[in-house]
């Protein structure tokens, strides 16, 4: 992971950067996840700033990865503020995006928030300790979710996929549980405070958590022991992007000395390979040239910081936010060659895709399986999924 210091790259900026050398048309659209989370209040909180440029940032919610990532294939937005669902697992073609209406994608990332102090987690009613026999949800670990009911989100395969991580973690699967579908990340939460499932996933500073920490059955955030090497092996079996970490923002966090459990880079700003170049760089300037106007608006926005940006990430950066980086000094040989090869990975994963399209198998899913790990394997590429 390559970080930089931010003090550095504003002095090989030069000439301060000035609001009107930022050029962005009057309107901007992001879609976000629903109201609420994270991605959501961070976006509307960015969009405030925005206005010294004089443009309206528009933030659509939408209820899953598809919904969030859609708009943008279609062309209908700029830019998602997505999860790793709409940007590592579309890029990956798994899950949702392995259908035959997707495939491995061309997304392309601008920026990410890697703050560092939200955690990423499946959250647990506290009321729901209580069936466990552990009041006050002393010693609750994920293997105590065992017969209860976990939420699962259609169209959702980051979410899902996370909870799964989690279970995994505790020794579970899926069939230990009492799956409960929601059509969405906002009505999961909705359940969790109606008492209609004991468990759901969110980023510790979401304002769902909020919300559901203040009603009658609680938040509890589980611990994960970050040396508990087996459990952890199997958490990132399922979600290899998962790292442990200690989060001190969020509900029931907040002024405590912070909850062991684990995290990746959320929201994550990302387009499409044919976004248009200086669109993207006006973007991605805007991110940074701003971050003094929204920084501290919103819990764990902070992580959009330039030092916080991990050049070397599971998904490649947009042409346009490269020319940024490189332009502030930020860019580094090592990061153009895991963007090349990045790059690489699409391309190879796209071409079978392309492949078993023109086969046409019954058993798509299992043929897509196969030829993904194959594809993969021949061009010398991580299989993960």
């Amino acid at each position: 992971m390559h970080k930089f210091s931010l003090t550095m790259a504003l002095c090989l900026m030069g000439a301060p950067i000035t609001a009107q050398e930022v050029d962005l048309p009057g309107q901007i659209t992001w879609t976000a996840y629903g109201t609420g989370s994270a991605g959501y209040n961070q976006s509307v909180a960015i969009g405030a700033a925005l206005q010294n440029a004089g443009v309206n940032l528009r933030v659509l919610p939408g209820k899953n990865d598809i919904a969030r990532t859609e708009p943008v294939r279609q062309g209908k937005v700029q830019f998602s503020a997505n999860g790793v669902g709409g940007s590592f697992m579309a890029q990956e073609g798994v899950f949702q995006f392995g259908a035959k209406n997707w495939g491995p994608q061309p997304v392309r990332v601008l920026a990410a928030n890697n703050g560092g102090t939200v955690g990423l987690s499946l959250a647990v009613a506290a009321e729901a300790c209580e069936k466990a026999g552990k009041p006050g949800c002393e010693g609750f670990t994920y293997a105590d979710l065992e017969g209860m009911r976990v939420s699962v989100v259609k169209g959702a395969p980051s979410l899902n996929t996370n909870n799964e991580a989690y279970l995994a973690y505790g020794g579970l699967t899926w069939d230990d549980v009492e799956v409960v579908e929601f059509g969405g990340f906002g009505d999961s939460w909705k359940g969790m405070i109606d008492g209609s499932t004991d468990a759901a996933f969110a980023s510790t500073n979401s304002g769902m958590a909020y919300e559901a920490a203040s009603g009658p059955r609680g938040v509890y955030w589980p611990p994960i022991d970050p040396d508990d090497t087996e459990a952890l092996e199997r958490m990132q079996g399922v979600a290899p992007f998962f790292a442990p970490m200690m989060a001190t923002v969020g509900a029931n966090i907040d002024g405590t000395d912070g909850v062991a459990t684990a995290g990746y880079a959320y929201p994550v700003l990302m387009t499409y390979a044919d976004q248009d170049e200086d669109l993207t760089y006006n973007m991605t300037k805007a991110m940074h040239v701003f971050f003094d106007d929204y920084v501290g608006n919103a819990p764990g926005i902070n992580g959009w910081a330039l030092d916080k940006q991990d050049f070397q990430w599971v998904a490649p950066y947009h042409d346009g936010a490269i020319r940024y980086y490189e332009e502030i000094g930020a860019w580094t040989d090592e990061a153009q060659a895991h963007n090349d090869m990045l790059i690489a990975r699409q391309a190879a994963l796209m071409e079978a895709w392309e492949e078993l399209m023109a086969e046409d198998p019954d058993n798509w899913e299992e043929a897509w399986a196969t030829k993904r790990r194959e594809a993969l394997a021949e061009g010398g590429f991580a299989v993960v999924f």
